[in-house]
């Protein structure tokens, strides 16, 4: 390689990193403007209508002490003795307007009224001139998606009310200019008087009155000198959220260190403004952003370049791997493809909560499109692939013939029964959202079938639960259909006791967790033990059939039977007439390539890669998205006409399984926990590798409800199955 080609692939990496590391602080800025900033606005509104109920009743009862006050510390302006009673009206409605957020720049703007009022006749004090700031901005920009005139605005713009739609779409037409305005002139303000705190400008502008508009006594306090910098990057609005930032931090300093505690909250509330909002149209960081958006086409959802005669990667299953895969392939000269037979991906380790009632299929899986919305290089196509044709290089589907030059399969895997398929339709496995409705609607089923039993024997089978296989998905739902029954529906039935429910987790080897420590395998089966499950170890199940199963020589009638016993890959390979094990995985080289197919990779569930220490990689979410994220960088390097001379080697990051409330168990080689750390870290693990924002905070709320309430969030049965339709009849 050249050195002009190294500088060229180094400029390249560093554009690429250096929008991305914008595009992500971006969508940080936005995301925390658009849910902590309205909280933070709610708060300062109460924050000043407290103010100004105290005030209310203060000029009511001692009109005395409250011009006292005026004079120090309030923004109370001097009046008759006859005008308390309307003065203290004024307040109180105005107040209301704040806290309520209805009408709020007419209350704002009889509070800024008075505040300016005070500031001429009684004293010129810097905490009126924070109060006019702030309310000011509510003035010109209302109040924010917290309030009540945001709730009503879209249903009275359409109001036969006359006038009132023209209004509120002219306040909302005006806003974004409004706002321009207010940020510059608050800006220059803050440099004004972090100038004069610094002692620079005081001759010319001591000559006028200014000195007494600007709160340059508390600036002095809190700055100083320190301020000059900072001064010049708010005034010309360069890195202004940074700076604003800083500032906080020095005035925390300051506190902190025990200087004067009466202006810094009000300095923070209003450099936090400058961060939510940023600086402003009128800014050296627009101008800046202008330039890196001409510069860097992505940071506006922009192509950076022509993918027409790019190379074609197609992507086959949006799991962990090829999600990973695609991902870092964002700013690779390359036309990305990615097929799924679904519009969404779907968390799977959380799947059992579904199917027990703790979750919503909404709370684990996300669009794809939304995925990649912003990723100009990669387009998403909902098909089935039925096959590959790797003579002409086309994936092949129901009316697909997609040609492509580096293809990477990703497809998972799906049950397997071992050979006796015929029990699936009686012992549903957990693979898809279609499964774990399936089976909350078994489930739930029994315990409403049981209420209306015949008779006791019939009960006692429509309660009995029999889960087959003893690996991290068995355990997870028998714990899981335990704690339903134990805690979830305490007293919602009155014919019977759920909790006498009979759970057994039926597993034909000599222990459970086989991939964990012997130690942690015998934790988990106390830990069963403890919440009313049954263990059977040792026992191959031989039928599966309408009355439950046959374990040995022993007869189990169950109502309910769920499979977690084994799994088998997608046909990729029949699709590619690859080698495969026994399982249907692909047997793949160390670059995760197809042996005599250097340009198609097979990945996750589906592929056979011994880069785990020469043993498999397991089938396990951190190794899907490790794969994903090497064969991308293996396909950059082939783009780039780089030999690619290292292997894909797994990184085992740990493994993890909860049991039940408080309950888990965790191996990461050095360390293994069990009990309630493990079980918060269990917890916070599986929130963090859930893709998008929106899924992390539902799953969290969920979670926090069922802690505290012990109910299951989503007990809905939903669908229709045989069992319900004779139930009906």
């Amino acid at each position: 390689m050249t050195i002009g080609a190294r500088v060229t692939y180094f400029a390249d990496a560093l554009q690429q990193r250096l929008s991305t590391a914008l595009v992500w602080l971006g969508d940080a800025i936005g995301f925390l403007s658009r849910t902590a900033w309205p909280l933070v606005d709610l708060l300062i509104r109460i924050w000043i209508g407290k103010l100004a109920l105290v005030l209310s009743v203060l000029i009511s009862t001692d009109w005395a002490m409250a011009v006292s006050m005026a004079a120090g510390s309030y923004p109370i302006p001097v009046a008759g003795l006859g005008s308390t009673a309307l003065m203290s009206q004024v307040y109180w409605l105005a107040a209301v307007s704040l806290i309520l957020g209805l009408a709020t720049r007419v209350g704002a703007a009889v509070l800024l009224a008075l505040a300016v009022a005070s500031h001429i006749r009684v004293a010129a004090l810097d905490l009126n001139l924070f109060w006019m700031a702030l309310l000011a901005c509510y003035v010109l920009l209302g109040a924010d998606r917290l309030s009540l005139d945001r709730l009503l605005s879209q249903g009275l713009k359409s109001s036969p009310l006359p006038q009132v739609g023209a209004l509120i779409t002219l306040l909302d037409a005006t806003r974004p200019a409004l706002t321009g305005i207010y940020l510059l002139a608050l800006r220059i303000a803050l440099m004004l008087t972090l100038l004069l705190a610094g002692g620079h400008m005081a001759t010319a502008m001591m000559t006028t009155e200014i000195h007494a508009w600007l709160p340059v006594s508390s600036a002095m306090l809190l700055f100083g000198n320190e301020g000059v910098a900072l001064a010049l990057l708010i005034g010309s609005g360069l890195a202004t959220r940074a700076t604003a930032l800083l500032t906080v931090v020095m005035i925390g300093y300051h506190k902190m260190s025990g200087g004067d505690m009466s202006f810094p909250f009000y300095w923070t509330v209003l450099l936090l403004l400058l961060v939510a909002k940023g600086p402003g149209p009128f800014s050296l960081d627009r101008a800046v952003l202008a330039g890196l958006r001409r510069s860097l086409p992505e940071l506006s959802g922009q192509p950076a370049f022509n993918l027409e005669g790019l190379p074609r990667v197609v992507i086959v299953g949006a799991g962990f791997g090829g999600i990973a895969c695609a991902r870092a392939l964002r700013h690779a000269p390359a036309s990305i493809t990615l097929i799924d037979q679904q519009n969404y991906h779907l968390f799977q380790p959380l799947l059992y909560q579904v199917a027990t009632a703790g979750l919503s299929p909404a709370d684990i899986a996300i669009p794809i499109r939304a995925i990649f919305r912003d990723q100009f290089n990669a387009k998403v196509m909902l098909a089935t692939v039925t096959g590959v044709d790797t003579e002409r290089r086309e994936v092949l589907g129901d009316g697909l013939n997609l040609p492509y030059d580096h293809l990477v399969i990703a497809t998972g895997a799906t049950h397997s029964y071992f050979g006796q398929d015929a029990w699936a339709p009686f012992a549903p496995g957990l693979k898809r959202v279609d499964d774990a409705t399936l089976v909350r609607r078994r489930v739930l089923e029994a315990f409403e079938h049981a209420e209306v039993a015949a008779s006791e024997a019939e009960r006692r089978r429509l309660l009995s639960f029999v889960i087959v296989g003893g690996g991290p998905t068995g355990v997870e739902l028998a714990g899981a259909i335990a704690e339903l029954a134990r805690v979830g529906m305490e007293k919602d039935f009155r014919n019977f006791d759920p909790a006498t429910a009979e759970i057994i987790l039926v597993h034909a080897g000599p222990r459970l967790l086989p991939a964990f420590p012997e130690s942690l395998s015998e934790v988990a089966s106390r830990s069963l033990a403890d919440i009313g499950v049954k263990v059977l170890l040792n026992s191959e199940v031989h039928l599966i059939d309408a009355d439950g199963v046959m374990v040995k020589d022993r007869r189990i009638y169950s109502g309910t039977v769920l499979w977690a016993a084994g799994v088998a890959a997608s046909p990729a390979a029949k699709w590619l007439n690859a080698e495969a094990d026994k399982a249907g995985r692909v047997k793949v080289q160390p670059d995760l390539s197809v042996p005599h197919l250097p340009d198609v990779y097979v990945i996750g569930d589906t592929a056979l890669a011994n880069c785990w220490k020469g043993q498999p990689v397991p089938g396990l979410a951190p190794a899907a998205k490790q794969a994903g994220a090497f064969v991308a960088k293996v396909i950059r390097a082939k783009l780039r006409g780089e030999p690619v001379a290292h292997a894909f080697s797994y990184r085992h990051m740990g493994s993890l399984a909860t049991i039940g409330r408080k309950s888990a168990v965790a191996d990461f080689g050095f360390v293994r926990l069990r009990g309630a750390m493990a079980w918060w870290l269990w917890g916070i693990v599986h929130v963090l590798f859930l893709v998008g924002s929106r899924n992390r905070v539902g799953v969290v709320l969920n979670w926090i409800w069922s802690y505290v309430t012990y109910r299951a969030s989503t007990r809905l049965i939903t669908g229709s199955s045989p069992q319900a339709r004779n139930a009906i009849k």
